[in-house]
């Protein structure tokens, strides 16, 4: 039945793109009220296709934006997966910025512009069109197949985990399936087994009423942006190590047989700095660049406010300041913990004469899942056959909530199939997702359905 189903999806190739191009013209960004109406279009979309081939589909409304769930109903002896993803898309940024309009999707050089290109429309599209080639090339599929796509995940998917934990029962499955992360290069597909997690922090200290002359009135006092200085200079040492105590008491180490993997990867050093465009590779002494992005915690300062921040001088001692700090947790560590031992630091840190406040923006667990169970191993079967390559596993920086919530409230683990390459653009000017991708991560959809039925 695979060969029929193949046969479809490459029989199709060029109606796969028009679907695309269509799918990319909705201007689906959730965080925009005035495209509300759009959203949700967008979602009626992705559930007009899976009607019209043949799948139980509906719209199940939220608070928000509304969430498209659909099932194809059991298959005995064989397992059930849940394919999540979204139809929103983030805020297009500075058009000018874009050699093509973001809603005009534009085809240059086998690659397809557009916001939501990558992010996330182009993968959700592959398993669309995979679950329709199993339909119309075979009346069925070859497991049960559930759908879960939301419109709220570029805002942080307020209103998933009310909907996941009321409805459990409808969305039980044995494995979570995924593509809203990266092929490993140009060349290699991917499958993505970890993410970190999140505290996300605000620390807010103020001074005087208002900004004073700091002729006047320096060295009388304890200035707010000297006291933010000092308090983030003591978060970490000269080895970039974070120096809040039991930040690292639970945090995971590698296993060898992950360490040879990753050493194994062909990860270009140099090219990786000269597409970050910064002077040099500097990160927690005693491990390697890669071992830093995925499998080791950080502390960075996101963004300071304060004073005078406008063209030319104004020599002013700031009322407040401002600084917003994320730590990226790893698998094992525990996110209320580190939530609360930051703001003990800080507070001990915090010289006299200034007030503080420290607000929480979010905090999630890190997720690992693991690598040799029958759906990652049918995932990776299906990779090979999709893109003619094997797969590598690899780990991502990046948070992703969903994952640890899926866990927690479904007790099925997350496969993470990537398509799109690692420099498409997600989120600035120019996203784009390669034609190639989107057929080879068809037919990877399709197989893994088929690989993933007889997966033991």
């Amino acid at each position: 039945m695979i060969d029929k189903v193949i046969s479809y999806i490459d029989q199709n190739k060029d109606k796969a793109v028009d679907r695309l191009k269509d799918f990319l013209r909705i201007p689906s960004i959730s965080t925009d009220p005035e495209r509300k109406g759009d959203t949700r279009k967008a979602g009626e979309w992705v559930l007009k296709l899976l009607t019209d081939c043949g799948v139980k589909a509906e719209i199940i409304e939220t608070k928000g934006h509304p969430c498209i769930f659909a099932d194809t109903g059991p298959v005995d002896g064989a397992p059930t997966v849940l394919i999540y993803g979204h139809y929103d898309v983030q805020p297009t940024g500075d058009e000018s910025l874009w050699k093509s309009p973001p809603f005009e999707p534009t085809v240059r050089d086998g690659q397809i512009y557009a916001r939501g290109s990558a992010d996330d429309k182009g993968q959700v599209l592959t398993h669309l069109l995979a679950a329709e080639a199993w339909m119309k090339a075979g009346g069925k599929l070859s497991c049960r197949v559930k759908f879960l796509i939301e419109g709220e995940e570029e805002i942080g998917s307020p209103n998933l985990e009310p909907l996941i934990t009321k409805l459990k029962d409808r969305l039980a499955c044995q494995y979570v399936a995924l593509s809203d992360t990266p092929k490993f290069d140009k060349t290699t597909p991917a499958i993505t087994y970890g993410t970190k997690g999140l505290v996300y922090k605000e620390i807010i200290l103020t001074g005087p009423k208002q900004n004073l002359h700091s002729g006047s009135y320096g060295g009388t006092l304890t200035n707010p942006g000297n006291a933010a200085c000092t308090i983030i200079a003591a978060l970490r040492d000269a080895d970039n190590r974070v120096t809040i105590p039991g930040f690292y008491d639970d945090v995971k180490s590698l296993t060898d047989e992950e360490r040879k993997r990753l050493k194994e990867l062909p990860f270009d050093e140099k090219g990786y700095l000269e597409a970050m465009g910064a002077p040099a590779l500097i990160g927690e002494k005693g491990y390697s660049t890669i071992e830093r992005r995925w499998a080791r915690p950080t502390l960075d300062v996101n963004g300071m406010y304060g004073g005078f921040m406008g063209v030319g001088a104004s020599t002013v001692i700031p009322a407040k300041v401002g600084i917003k700090v994320s730590m990226r947790i790893v698998p094992n560590q525990d996110p209320e913990k580190i939530n609360k031992a930051f703001e003990e630091t800080v507070k001990k840190l915090c010289p006299p004469g200034v007030k503080m406040e420290i607000l929480t923006h979010s905090y999630c667990a890190a997720y690992a899942a693991p690598t040799d169970s029958p759906g990652m191993r049918a995932a990776a079967a299906a990779l090979k056959a999709g893109f003619g390559k094997a797969p590598v596993f690899i780990r991502e920086g990046g948070t992703l909530p969903i994952l640890p919530l899926f866990k927690r409230e479904l007790g099925a683990d997350s496969i993470m199939i990537g398509f799109c390459m690692p420099d498409c653009n997600a989120h600035g000017p120019n996203e784009f997702f390669g034609l190639d991708d989107l057929h080879n991560g068809t037919r990877t959809a399709a197989h893994f359905l088929s690989a993933l039925a007889k997966a033991r």
